[in-house]
């Protein structure tokens, strides 16, 4: 591009104490992306090993689990994700005073949104609790699979408070370029969850076999552990007199509505997709409900289940990237630096194209093992084979998608990330799928060809808007 050459001189030289913006913009988004990467994926393991385990249960028992994963994970994050929302604005905001010195006041802007995450996340884990059973009627049409995922959701509704506080205090340090501490964050939560959960599912070693209870008890209790974590390091002492974040007197309406205003767009777009995906499931489960099989397992919301399980782990790393260019572009629009925010962001998706079109060609290669692996019965693994393939031959194009959301997540745009996510679930996702998989009778095929369609739009509408540049000129 024409202005490489210039933005490349200025990232050889360091512009503040505080920005992580210098140095060869390859190694600037290796650097910060790598702990999120692995955090991530971390995390999201805290859900796909409840998959593995599940598979270890009686064939019924097992499938009926798997099949309810999906749509309880969808209603944890309808609640629990579109709070979480509340990063969007945090690490934005956060990266722009971080750049402009002005260490106080991101200190400020992390006690704003821990406080409203906190009491958002009370409000919402009852408002969850009071519609569970009748969302899970619209979601889940197999009696048993419904009962599972009551009998998840009545724990795992409890992490909704932890999830929202989390993603406050991660969206703070990702915006000071500390992305490490998330990732041991992540490290202890995970071991905790492994141990618990082989405790709880199968009730070994004394304690109460629980099914798929257990999952979502061990689950809460990893997470809240979790948020400990992250809440030690911002306590310590050079953190402390550096940011000042615990001061009761940082509590502000002006700071939190400023946080608010870019955040609320970033959680209707949340909201948005776990809806679009809840129909998503609706189809799934549709399938079984028309087409039964012989067994009386729910084979098609068994499999999606497991796809997105797999898939998840993609998505994670892609938002890890993502996570990395959204602080990248907000710390160099603080220093009045725009060219240097776009060189970030082509940057980020020139490294996505490369490392996820190599994960996608091995998903795509290894399929059927790695269904072997997770999915309970043959039935299962047959039905999802072809739709697991196809998801990975497209997976460079879900790695740009996310990554260039996420840029402009940093840069403050997320009004228009709001209404293209809006725009494509509800009249692209959600009656492809329908017409694809029901009207014209492709089954799983037709739906998960719809899930390509809306990625590739979606690609596209991040591409030209990144590339317009429209969104160097948003003032926070």
């Amino acid at each position: 591009m024409w202005y490489a050459a210039e933005v490349m001189a200025d990232l050889s030289v360091p512009i503040g104490k505080n920005v992580v913006t210098h140095g060869s913009p390859f190694a600037v988004v290796l650097r910060l992306a790598w702990p999120t990467f692995f955090a991530m994926l971390l995390q999201s393991a805290v859900n796909e090993i409840d998959i593995v385990f599940f598979a270890k249960l009686p064939a019924a028992e097992a499938s009926n689990a798997q099949a309810a994963l999906l749509p309880s994970l969808i209603i944890l994050w309808l609640f629990g994700g579109s709070l979480s929302g509340i990063a969007v604005g945090t690490q934005a905001i956060t990266a722009r005073r971080f750049a402009e010195q002005r260490n106080e006041d991101a200190g400020a802007v992390l006690f704003n949104a821990a406080f409203f995450a906190f009491v958002g996340g009370l409000v919402f884990a009852t408002v969850g609790y009071v519609a569970m059973d009748a969302i899970l009627g619209l979601l889940i049409k197999v009696d048993g699979a419904r009962e599972s995922a009551h009998q998840y959701l009545k724990y795992r509704l409890l992490g909704v408070i932890s999830m929202a506080v989390t993603a406050a205090f991660k969206a703070f340090f990702d915006g000071i370029g500390r992305t490490h501490i998330h990732l041991i964050s992540s490290v202890v939560m995970n071991v905790l969850n492994v141990i618990l959960c082989v405790l709880l599912i199968f009730g070994t070693w004394g304690f109460p076999r629980m099914g798929i209870g257990g999952a979502g008890l061990a689950a809460v209790v990893s997470t809240f552990v979790g948020l400990g974590i992250m809440v030690f390091y911002a306590l310590r002492s050079d953190n402390e007199v550096k940011f000042k974040p615990f001061r009761v007197s940082n509590l502000s309406k002006t700071l939190l509505w400023s946080v608010l205003k870019l955040s609320i767009p970033g959680a209707i777009a949340t909201i948005a997709v776990m809806l679009g995906f809840g129909m998503f499931a609706w189809v799934a489960s549709k399938l079984d409900e028309l087409s039964p099989s012989a067994s009386g397992i729910p084979v098609n919301m068994a499999s999606t289940t497991v796809i997105v399980g797999i898939l998840k782990l993609t998505f994670t790393g892609c938002l890890a990237f993502g996570t990395a260019t959204a602080t990248l572009v907000s710390q160099s629009l603080g220093e009045k630096a725009p060219e240097k925010a776009t060189m970030f962001g082509w940057t980020s998706v020139k490294l996505g194209l490369i490392i996820f079109g190599v994960v996608g060609i091995s998903e795509a290669i290894f399929a059927e093992p790695i269904l072997h692996f997770v999915a309970a019965g043959d039935a299962v693994q047959q039905a999802a084979l072809t739709p697991l393939r196809i998801m990975g031959a497209v997976t460079p194009v879900i790695a740009v998608a996310m990554i260039l959301t996420q840029a402009l997540f940093g840069a403050g745009d997320t009004v228009f990330v709001m209404i293209v996510e809006l725009v494509l679930h509800f009249l692209c996702l959600v009656p492809l799928a329908m017409a694809l998989a029901v009207w014209m009778n492709f089954g799983l095929i037709g739906l998960w060809a719809a899930a390509v369609i809306y990625v590739i739009a979606l690609t596209i509408a991040m591409a030209l808007k990144f590339h317009w540049g429209s969104w160097k000129k948003i003032q926070l």
